[in-house]
């Protein structure tokens, strides 16, 4: 699948990144959310997280949203333009505030992770098809969306349904489902988000996702659900990545044929799990931009995901090009046998990594 886009539009970007990126607290120390006394201030949000990862991987990016007009709105809008993304766009609501967060220092798959949203009635979840400029929205080659944004309101729902809808001009559409079932007031989250998944052309979902939202077990079921899509990439953890071409008749995970590409994950000294998501959609993406096969695509989500996992926060510079293209290109057992811990994106002089891999 080759990326087109509307090259010819105006103020035209690699990627356009739409959806709520919210000011987040991270604790100082370990423990619950009641005993931890200070915490950092970060930001956070799936979308901008993605527009800022492909920034800084060089790529022209653009986030849209609406924040406050508030403290915690200037400091999202400074700091997610100071990755290089453009945020001229993102509007300003004098009576909705920026939404917040906190969040336990420990993996959010534990029983002991916490996290605290202060998102309800947020400057975000006003978004509606009639005060978003749909112009600077399509004006991409890619336009990156995640099923979150459908969770905040109807007026929210009612824009993806917009966006996701066949036009003949529309952007190559790369939709992360990111189940939050905390987040949907009724029981019809699930369909919602297959059915904006169905209208997208890069599905990204996870396995455990699949299964909890959608009842389906393995890749085949999943690509069956969704066979509109040109690509669904299935994550399946620890396990790797499978991605599935629209033309797929046999669907196999490891031992991939045909148009199914399986690859494995990279082992990873886990610093913090959050944001690696977005980070693997980032480096798909990134790859997709370049128009690479489907399998360096999985290596760069994988490498660009690792960058995240090795460091504390939501986001992380993506490796260098050179340095993952040198990775991406090793053979099976070579990639196999790579183990990435803290500080092993960063690169000397040769294009060498400090910390590039270890061997068990």
């Amino acid at each position: 699948m080759t990326v087109t886009g509307p090259c010819n539009a105006p103020d035209v970007v690699d990627v356009v990144a739409l959806g709520e990126s919210m000011v987040t607290f991270l604790p100082t120390r370990p423990g619950r959310l009641a005993d931890v006394p200070s915490f950092d201030r970060g930001i956070g949000g799936a979308e901008s997280n993605v527009a800022c990862v492909l920034a800084a991987a060089g790529h022209t990016t653009r986030w849209i949203s609406r924040v406050g007009a508030d403290g915690f709105g200037d400091h999202l809008v400074e700091t997610i333009g100071g990755y290089g993304v453009d945020v001229s766009h993102v509007r300003r609501d004098p009576v909705r505030p920026t939404g917040i967060y906190f969040r336990t220092a420990g993996d959010r798959s534990t029983d002991a992770h916490e996290v605290a949203y202060y998102r309800a009635g947020s400057a975000a979840s006003a978004m509606t098809v009639a005060d978003i400029d749909l112009d600077a929205v399509r004006a991409g080659r890619v336009l990156h969306l995640s099923g979150i944004t459908a969770a905040l309101s109807a007026d929210c729902l009612a824009l993806m349904r917009e966006l996701t809808a066949p036009r003949p001009d529309r952007p190559l559409i790369s939709f992360d489902v990111n189940h939050r079932p905390a987040l949907w007031r009724d029981a019809h989250g699930p369909e919602v988000l297959l059915e904006l998944a169905r209208g997208a052309d890069i599905v990204f979902v996870g396995d455990d996702e699949a299964r909890e939202a959608w009842g389906l077990h393995g890749a085949r079921a999943v690509r069956e659900a969704l066979p509109e899509p040109e690509i669904v990439v299935v994550k399946q953890g620890r396990g790797g990545a499978v991605a599935l071409d629209k033309d797929t008749d046999d669907l196999l995970c490891e031992d991939a044929t045909g148009t199914a590409t399986f690859v494995p994950a990279l082992k990873v000294d886990v610093v913090a799990a959050v944001g690696a998501g977005d980070a693997f959609a980032a480096g798909f993406l990134s790859a997709t931009l370049r128009d690479l096969p489907v399998r360096d695509r999985l290596r760069h989500g994988h490498l660009t995901a690792a960058a995240t996992l090795t460091t504390p926060g939501d986001l992380a510079p993506p490796p260098p090009r050179a340095l993952a293209d040198r990775l991406v290109a090793l053979d099976d057992t070579a990639w196999g046998r790579l183990r990435l811990g803290p500080g092993w994106t960063r690169a000397d002089e040769d294009g060498r990594a400090e910390k590039e891999a270890r061997t068990p």
